[in-house]
């Protein structure tokens, strides 16, 4: 079984022929990704996990919504599919 070289940002990589998990999407990770997600939900855990990311003061809040506006100033823009979703 021979393996094809793939170089990406210099660093050459040994992908063996019959890998049909890596690429333009891992489907294996997306659906274990996906599962665990869906477990946690039905965990009944979200509401907790929820409080306890909110901030601890104000500060804390301030630099949480200067970190949003900052990741959003590169956005470009809301994903139609997710604001459908939404309404």
């Amino acid at each position: 079984m021979s393996k094809e070289a793939k170089e990406h940002k210099g660093v050459k990589q040994e992908i063996p022929p019959d890998d049909r998990e890596h690429g333009e999407g891992n489907y294996k990770a997306a659906r274990e990704y996906d599962a665990a997600t869906d477990k946690f939900v039905k965990s009944g855990k979200v509401e907790g996990a929820a409080r306890s990311a909110q901030p601890d003061s104000d500060a804390e809040a301030r630099e949480m919504e200067n970190a949003e506006a900052e990741g959003k100033s590169r956005s470009k823009g809301e994903d139609p599919a997710v604001a459908t979703r939404r309404s």
